[in-house]
């Protein structure tokens, strides 16, 4: 597996649990640790992608 195809399913992963916590955000509200751990997927998210759109521009 590439590194780019690393970075491709890494966001798709990461993706598909934040769309999971704002699931549940919407439904039932986050715990404060729920909470600290969403921020970190959206950095990670952002991060990730960063490194991915780099990786394709070399």
């Amino acid at each position: 597996m590439t590194y780019v195809k690393l970075l491709g399913r890494r966001s798709e992963i990461l993706k598909r649990n934040i769309g999971n916590l704002i699931s549940k955000d919407n439904q039932y509200g986050l715990s404060d640790q729920e909470n600290m751990f969403f921020k970190n997927m959206i950095k990670e998210l952002h991060q990730n992608e960063y490194e991915l759109n780099s990786s394709r521009r070399d």
